[in-house]
């Protein structure tokens, strides 16, 4: 056993990574813990695709993003709002810019080079990071860990654990911990899967659609309604727009689509009355509304048998059910809801049952779509938790 360490942070994706920069800044000694070969995997495979850092717009708005949860992560996500998660990464050297939408993306695209310099940061404040080091739960008041080394038990002043949800296992959020905190007493949720594609059993007159992105329509799900994008996947319908609405599909609510969200009702029952003459249905359609192969695609298999009343069939097309076998495995998905749940917390993220251990991330019971909401989330509870064990080590060195 040491007690080399005045912090050990457990996790070292951004929520982890945040907290450790809050405790190194205080002049603490932090180790970080990560059982993975290398750190921040999910935060990598992210910016394979563009790094979405935050979403540029006013805080209510923001905030509003995180449902239930909005209330309880105001305070952190207002100390450590988008505009601040923009000035941070610029002081890390990133250049930044802003799409039509508000999302904001290195100018680079990447989330490497931001990485990189995030932890030359790090290693200026005597931080100290383990790979390979998973964490086993606690041997009386010691930290366990399974390492390359062999067991390694560790006493330190505080812990903040950053350890994830529950989706993409093989990038370290396998959500293991759960059974070592319940054994402490510590209240969970479970875990369900958040910004998940939804499985559909495609006939095969959609094979020909596979691929194609479905732009111009809006979902609506319960009380959730998006004009987000999605695109037609061999296994059902994946993106944005599918993202936002998950919550509610897999609570149960019946999804619907409209096909043109733009138009009324009215003015789509207008157009189908035009005289059709010689031509087909599917070029009717095209000709009056121009939907276009996928939008046609999907109002065939999710509409049919069609009506033939220009009103009935407008009906339809504004409120199209979509029929699937549900949301996809939680594994897959983007993220997860449950974990920590708000009561067994204290106001500065400290468990109620552990004094001394904090926990920051999508370890903790919230939800937010993509598109900037999650990674905010994250960094903000980091950096809050981190504040909070670095407070935490001021109070107790004066006791």
């Amino acid at each position: 056993m040491t007690k080399a360490w005045d912090a050990v942070v457990i996790g070292a994706g951004p929520a982890g990574l945040m907290a450790a920069e809050e405790l190194g800044r205080a002049g603490h000694r932090v180790l970080v813990a990560e059982a993975k070969p290398s750190v921040a995997r999910k935060l990598l495979m992210a910016g394979k695709s563009g790094l979405n850092l935050t979403k540029d717009e006013p805080f209510e708005q923001l905030i509003a993003q995180y449902g239930e949860a909005a209330e309880w992560l105001a305070p952190m996500i207002c100390a450590f709002d988008a505009q601040a998660v923009q000035d941070w990464a610029q002081g890390l050297g990133s250049e930044l810019f802003t799409g039509s939408t508000g999302r904001v993306f290195p100018k680079v695209m990447k989330a490497s080079p931001l990485l990189r310099a995030w932890l030359a940061r790090l290693d200026g404040y005597g931080t100290r990071i383990r790979t390979r080091w998973r964490w086993t739960g606690w041997e009386g008041t010691a930290l366990a860990f399974d390492t390359p080394d062999g067991p390694q038990r560790i006493q330190t002043g505080a812990v903040v654990l950053a350890l994830g949800g529950a989706s993409w296992v093989r990038l370290g959020s396998d959500g293991t911990w759960a059974p070592l905190l319940q054994e402490k007493a510590v209240e969970t949720a479970p875990f369900k899967p958040a910004n998940a594609g939804l499985l559909v059993e495609w006939s095969s007159h959609m094979e020909p659609q596979v691929g194609q992105p479905l732009k111009g329509i809006a979902l609506q799900a319960g009380p959730l309604s998006s004009r987000g994008e999605a695109v037609i996947s061999e296994r059902g319908l994946e993106g944005g727009g599918i993202y936002s609405v998950c919550a509610a599909v897999r609570d149960g609510a019946d999804l619907s689509m409209d096909l043109l969200p733009d138009l009324e009702a009215a003015e789509i029952a207008r157009r189908l009355s035009r005289p059709r003459g010689k031509a087909s249905f599917s070029n009717h359609l095209r000709k009056v509304l121009n939907l276009g192969p996928a939008r046609t695609a999907l109002l065939q298999e999710f509409g049919r048998p069609l009506p033939q009343e220009p009103e009935a069939l407008a009906r339809r097309i504004k409120a199209l059910p979509v029929r699937h076998a549900g949301l996809r495995p939680m594994d897959e998905a983007i993220s997860t809801a449950g974990g920590v749940c708000r009561n067994a917390l204290d106001e500065g993220l400290m468990l109620k049952q552990i004094s001394g251990t904090f926990c920051a991330g999508e370890m903790l019971d919230w939800e937010a779509p993509t598109g900037g909401y999650l990674l905010t989330a994250c960094l903000a509870t980091g950096r809050w938790a981190g504040r909070a064990a670095a407070d935490y080590l001021a109070s107790a060195a004066t006791r």
